[in-house]
């Protein structure tokens, strides 16, 4: 998570979606960076509200915009799926050797998930809080020069991008079978991401 105080932003880090890549650009240009943990790092919307908002609302008397950054549910799981066939993650119980990417979206879908299908949820990240404090600017992972346009023009920045943190390449092969329950039983996520101007 990245604040910029005299902005009155704070840029949420949604996992697969890139963000560290913007952390790496902008963490000398924040008021304030958190990389870690990864459970502060990567604050949904209810954990800022609890935690984060009210140091700022209390502290400043100053209330914070958020943005974030959403990715296409296929590839947001595909992406889950291919960091974890990384070769340090051979054995390891969250890893996804010998696992499809149609029974990777299956398991997903569980009530029960098994450990290396547990990835959360984006659309409960960037689920809007009773007390109205939801995500002000969200913008599309496959939208990067919009995304890049806001921050520019907001934080009167040019920004250099480096690629981190990526998962290894590999082609995703999603049944139609799948995909058609997987769009079914997570609507709302795929709701969220096309209402994304």
């Amino acid at each position: 998570m990245l604040v910029f105080f005299k902005e009155r932003l704070a840029f949420l880090s949604v996992p697969k979606t890139g963000t560290t890549a913007y952390e790496s650009a902008l963490r000398v240009r924040a008021d304030m960076s958190i990389s870690e943990p990864p459970m502060l790092k990567h604050a949904p919307v209810y954990r800022y509200n609890r935690f984060v908002r009210p140091m700022f609302l209390k502290v400043c008397d100053t209330e914070l915009e958020l943005m974030a950054v959403m990715r296409h549910p296929v590839s947001w799981l595909g992406s889950w799926w291919r960091y974890r066939q990384r070769p340090f993650m051979a054995g390891k119980p969250n890893a996804t050797h010998g696992i499809s990417f149609d029974d990777f979206v299956l398991a997903y879908m569980k009530g029960n998930k098994p450990g290396f299908a547990d990835v959360g949820s984006q659309f409960k990240f960037l689920e809007a809080q009773p007390n109205g404090v939801g995500v002000t600017h969200l913008f599309r992972y496959e939208d990067q020069p919009r995304l890049q346009a806001f921050l520019c023009a907001r934080l009167d920045v040019s920004l250099n991008l480096a690629r981190e943190n990526v998962s290894p390449e590999m082609p995703l092969n999603l049944s139609p079978e799948v995909e058609k329950r997987f769009r079914r039983k997570f609507s709302d996520e795929f709701d969220l991401y096309n209402s994304i101007a």
